[in-house]
């Protein structure tokens, strides 16, 4: 037996251990959470979304909103500081956004009077 004896080389096997099980907690990445959204239905001036509420678990979610719009004119997507592209009617767009807390959250077309026309709403993490 080397002078380190068993106590070190079980130090270093529980250290060992420790360090990947972090690594791997640290470079998981959970899949997205897919969430429909279609702009300029069921009126020129609403967005519809698969889901309004999630569940977050331990860890930050991610939701990937896929906008679609189905209306005449072009709209966005707005939430949690993060927002589409201006897209022209029958265009699609996925905006990835990481949600680290639970809460309520604001989403909004940003184009002019959109919002005060009714494309606006509430998404909620659990």
């Amino acid at each position: 037996m080397s002078r380190f004896g068993k106590g070190s080389a079980l130090v270093a096997v529980v250290t060992l251990a420790a360090l990947i099980t972090a690594v791997s907690a640290f470079a998981r990445t959970d899949a997205p959470t897919p969430v429909t959204v279609t702009a300029g239905k069921p009126t020129e001036f609403a967005f519809t979304l698969s889901k309004k509420t999630v569940k977050k678990g331990t860890t930050a979610l991610t939701v990937a909103f896929k906008v679609t719009n189905k209306g005449t004119v072009s709209h966005d997507f707005k939430i949690a500081g993060k927002k589409t592209l201006a897209l022209k009617a029958g265009k699609t767009a996925t905006l990835k956004v990481i949600f680290k807390k639970k809460g309520r959250y604001a989403y909004l077309c940003t184009l002019p009077g959109h919002a005060a026309g009714g494309m606006k709403g509430t998404f909620t993490v659990k």
